[in-house]
C-alpha cells in the first residue's frame, strides 16, 4: 500500500501555476493544486425534515448529519423511553463535503404536525402523522395540490412554517462549513424537489446552490409542477434575484422514472424537444446521479446493450409504485437509463444542433437516516430506509432495508480545492465521476496529442497540457499545416488512470480487476450505437469471492493506466467517451446480513421471516463495486 501512496503523490501531489481557466479565482485553501485532487462527499441526504424519513422514525437533524460526515458518531433509531438511539454508526473516513436536500414539498406540513403549539397541530392530518405514521407516508405524499385545510388559504400557513426547516438547513450548513484555510469539510446549501407522474414515475431531482445566497424558501414541486418550472423558478429568484446566487440540478433515479426522466416531450406543454429546451436543460442540469441507494442507472442488459455489466444493482421494477405492489411492477425499459439518454443527446445534437443529454454523474447515498457516505457493505448494514422498513419500538429480528436496495455511491469532483466556490465550478463543468461506494481515484482525458508513454510519468500534468478532462468536449482536430507533418494522429486518444481505494481505519481496500471505454455514437443511420472495450487489467484474473464465508482469492491491480486510440473513429459522426472501472468481486451487504444471521437456503429451517429474501435467485450474492467518469464528447466540425 506504500507503493499506492507513493503514486497518489506523483499524481495528484504537484502544486503549479494556475490554470487559466480559473485564475480570477481566489485562492481560499492553504493547500491548493492547480492540477486538481479528487474529493469524495454526498449530494442527496434527508434527515427528520423529509416526510419519509420521519414517518420511519428518523431524529436526525442537519446538524447531526453533517457532523456525521465528518467522522462523528450517530445515534439511529429505535429508541429507548429515553430517547436514547439503540443503535449507532460511525464513517470510518470522513468525507471532503456534503449536502443536506430535504424534501422541500411538505417542509410546513412536516413542521406543523410536530408543533404543540402551531394552530394545526390538532388537525386530523397530523394526529394521522403522529399516531400511523406509514399511513401518513401514503396520505400525505399523495396529496399535492391544493394542499390539507390546515395549510390555509392559499396553503399560506404552511408555506410561513416551511421557513424554519429550511433556515435550520441553511444554519446547519454554514455552522458545518470550514471557513479557515485548512478546507476541511465543505457544505451546500441544497433541497430535493420531488416531482412524481403516472402513477408514481419518479421525476425527482437535487438542487444545489453554489453558496449561502440561496432563496427565502425552496421552490417546491407543489408551486413548480414541472422541471421548466423549477428552472423557471431557479432563475426568478436566485440567479436573477440574488445576488451571487446560482444552482445546479441534479436529476436522480431514472431508474424508477417509467422513462419520464429523459422523455422527448415537455411535460409543460407537451411539445417535442427543440433546440432551445435542448440547451436550457443542458445548462441547468449538468450531472445526473447514477448510482444512489435505490439503485444503479447506468444500463440494462436485454434493454438496449449486450453489456452484461449492465446488470448492477438493478431495482426488477420502473416506478416507485413497484416497491409497493408486485402487479404494479414492470421491466424497466432501455430509456430509463442514462446510457440510453447520452446516446438520444448524441442523436439530438445532430437534428436539433444542441444536446439536451450532455451531462456528467455522480453517486450518492439518498440515505434517509441522515447518514452521509454511509457505503459500506457491511453485514450490519442499517438500511438508508426511505420508502424502506418503518422501525418500531424494537429493531426487528429482519433484514432492515429492502434486499433489492443496496448502501448507495459516492460523488466525486476533481478540483483545486475544497472549498465551494471550486467544487460548485467542478459541478458545472461536470468534472466528476460516481462510485459504488469504494474511494477508487479515477482521472480521465481525452485529446489529439496524448502520447502512449503517457503512464510512464506526470499523468496529469502532460494529460492536461494535451487534452481536456472528464466532463469536458474535445474540439475538432486541429488542421495540419500545409507540407508539414501531422501534428496530432486521426483519431483521438483517451488516457485512463484508476488507483484502488487505499482503505484504513476499517474500511477494506479491494483490488481493481480492469477498465473499460465505452463509446456512444452516431451511425450512417442516424442513430445511436455504442461498444465497450477493455483497455486496461483483466477479466479473467482468476479473482473470486466465497458467498458462503465473504472470503476473497486472486489477485487484481493497485493501478490501471492505459492510453486507448478509437480504432473506428469517424471525424464527421458526434461520439463520445466515458469509462468503467471494477474492482475484483466481494460479498454483497445481503449476503454478509444473511450469513451473519444464520440463515442457510439449504435448511429451510434456518430462514426466518423476514430474511426469506436472502434465497431469492434474483438477488446476487456478490458484486463488483466500481467507478463510473463523466463523458468526454466529440463534436464534429461546423455542428
Amino acid at each position: 500500500m506504500r507503493a499506492l501512496r507513493l503514486v497518489l503523490r506523483a499524481l495528484f501531489g504537484a502544486t503549479l501555476l494556475l490554470s487559466s481557466a480559473r485564475a480570477e479565482e481566489p485562492a481560499t485553501c492553504a493547500s491548493r493544486d492547480a492540477l486538481k485532487r479528487p474529493f469524495f462527499g454526498d449530494l442527496h441526504v434527508h434527515t427528520r425534515w423529509s416526510l419519509d424519513a420521519s414517518t420511519q422514525g428518523t431524529r436526525t437533524s442537519p446538524a447531526d448529519a453533517y457532523r456525521f460526515a465528518q467522522g462523528e458518531p450517530l445515534g439511529l433509531h429505535p429508541f429507548d423511553a429515553d430517547g436514547r438511539p439503540l443503535r449507532s454508526v460511525r464513517l470510518a473516513r470522513p468525507l471532503d463535503f456534503a449536502a443536506v436536500t430535504d424534501h422541500s414539498e411538505l417542509f410546513g406540513e412536516v413542521a406543523l404536525c410536530r408543533d404543540e403549539k402551531a394552530a394545526g397541530y390538532g388537525d386530523l392530518v397530523c394526529q394521522v402523522y403522529r399516531g400511523w405514521p406509514r399511513l401518513a407516508f401514503f396520505l400525505m405524499n399523495a396529496r399535492g395540490t391544493p394542499r390539507f385545510s390546515l395549510c390555509g388559504e392559499n396553503g399560506a400557513t404552511c408555506l410561513t412554517a416551511a421557513r424554519g426547516p429550511w433556515q435550520e438547513m441553511r444554519d446547519a450548513a454554514e455552522a458545518a462549513q470550514d471557513h479557515s484555510d485548512a478546507c476541511r469539510f465543505t457544505t451546500f446549501v441544497g433541497y430535493e424537489w420531488t416531482k412524481t407522474v403516472q402513477s408514481a414515475s419518479n421525476l425527482h431531482r437535487n438542487v444545489i446552490f453554489r453558496n449561502e445566497h440561496v432563496p427565502e424558501i425552496p421552490a417546491s414541486a407543489l408551486e413548480a409542477t414541472t422541471p421548466e418550472a423549477l428552472w423557471d423558478a431557479l432563475d426568478r429568484e436566485c440567479r436573477h434575484g440574488i445576488p451571487d446566487c446560482d444552482a445546479v440540478v441534479i436529476p436522480h433515479n431514472s431508474n424508477l422514472s417509467s422513462g419520464w426522466m429523459f422523455a422527448a416531450e415537455s411535460l409543460s406543454d407537451g411539445k417535442p424537444m427543440d433546440a432551445d429546451r435542448a440547451r436550457r436543460r443542458a445548462l441547468n442540469e449538468p450531472l445526473v446521479e447514477i448510482m444512489q441507494h435505490k439503485g444503479e442507472s447506468e444500463c440494462r442488459t436485454g434493454a438496449g446493450t449486450a453489456d452484461e455489466l449492465c446488470g448492477f444493482e438493478k431495482l426488477p421494477y420502473d416506478s416507485f409504485m413497484g416497491r409497493f405492489s408486485r402487479f404494479a411492477r414492470q421491466t424497466p425499459a432501455a430509456s430509463n437509463y442514462v446510457r440510453t439518454a447520452l446516446g438520444q443527446g448524441l442523436v439530438d445534437r445532430v437534428k436539433l444542433g444542441a444536446n439536451p443529454f450532455e451531462f456528467g454523474v455522480i453517486g450518492s447515498t439518498d440515505t434517509h437516516i441522515g447518514a452521509p457516505g454511509l457505503v459500506q457493505e457491511s453485514g450490519d448494514h442499517p438500511g438508508h430506509g426511505g420508502a424502506g422498513i418503518p422501525i418500531g419500538d424494537a429493531l426487528p429480528d429482519s433484514l432492515l432495508e429492502p434486499i433489492e436496495y443496496n448502501p448507495g455511491g459516492l460523488a466525486v469532483v476533481w478540483a483545486e480545492e475544497n472549498s465551494r466556490s471550486a467544487l460548485f465550478a467542478a459541478l458545472q463543468r461536470r468534472e466528476t465521476y460516481a462510485t459504488s461506494g469504494p474511494r477508487i481515484v479515477l482521472r480521465v482525458f481525452g485529446g489529439w496529442g496524448l502520447d502512449g508513454d503517457l503512464c510512464q510519468g506526470d499523468f496529469a500534468a502532460r494529460g492536461a497540457a494535451a487534452g481536456v478532462p472528464m466532463g469536458a468536449t474535445l474540439a475538432p482536430a486541429p488542421a495540419p499545416v500545409e507540407g508539414a507533418t501531422p501534428a496530432h494522429p486521426d483519431a483521438p486518444a483517451i488516457a485512463i488512470s484508476a488507483l484502488r481505494d487505499p482503505g484504513g481505519n476499517g474500511d477494506p481496500s479491494t483490488p481493481l480487476q480492469r477498465a473499460q471505454i465505452v463509446k456512444l455514437w452516431v451511425g450512417e443511420d442516424g442513430a445511436a450505437h455504442e461498444k465497450v472495450v477493455d483497455v486496461a487489467g483483466d477479466a479473467h484474473n482468476g479473482a473470486s469471492v466465497d458467498p458462503r464465508t465473504c472470503e476473497t482469492h486472486g489477485e487484481g491491480a493497485d493501478q490501471l493506466c492505459a492510453v486507448w486510440r478509437d480504432p473506428d473513429f469517424t471525424p464527421a459522426r458526434p461520439a463520445l467517451y466515458y469509462v468503467r472501472v471494477l474492482e475484483n468481486p466481494v460479498c454483497r451487504w445481503s449476503t454478509r446480513a444473511c450469513n451473519q444471521a444464520g440463515i442457510d437456503c439449504a435448511k429451510p429451517e434456518t430462514v426466518r421471516t423476514g430474511f426469506e429474501g436472502c434465497c431469492d435467485p434474483e438477488i446476487p450474492k456478490t458484486i463488483q463495486e466500481r467507478a463510473w467518469s463523466s463523458p468526454i464528447w466529440y463534436t464534429p466540425p461546423g455542428s
